[in-house]
């Protein structure tokens, strides 16, 4: 067989193979279960899109209460500045003086 009719053979073998899927795919039972495969993938779809909501409103209401929590811990820790010149140094305690005697008293008056 001659490179030519070989070709030829395979394009014809394609061409029946070609028909008869068509044949195959457009029947009636092959787009009923199409329909039904599409109908499957649209409420898979919905579904997903639903859950991706629940977590996207999730992640807002995370992402705002985190927010808030780093504003109220900012407010409450804001430094206080304090100059080392207007600190004035302790002042050591003095020791309190021994009660006088009743003697002492009466002396002094």
């Amino acid at each position: 067989m001659t490179k030519f009719g070989k070709n030829a053979l395979i394009f014809l073998g394609g061409v029946l193979f070609g028909t008869a899927g068509i044949k195959v795919l457009s029947s009636k039972d092959a787009k009923k279960t199409y329909t039904h495969c599409t109908a499957a993938a649209l409420r898979a779809k919905d579904s997903v899109m639903k859950t991706v909501t629940k977590v996207q409103e999730n992640a807002e209401d995370i992402y705002a209460e985190a927010k808030q929590i780093n504003i109220e811990r900012e407010e409450s820790e804001q430094p206080v500045e304090l100059e080392l010149d207007d600190v004035k140094p302790a002042e050591p305690e003095k020791e309190p003086e021994p009660e006088k005697t009743v003697e002492e008293n009466k002396d002094e008056a």
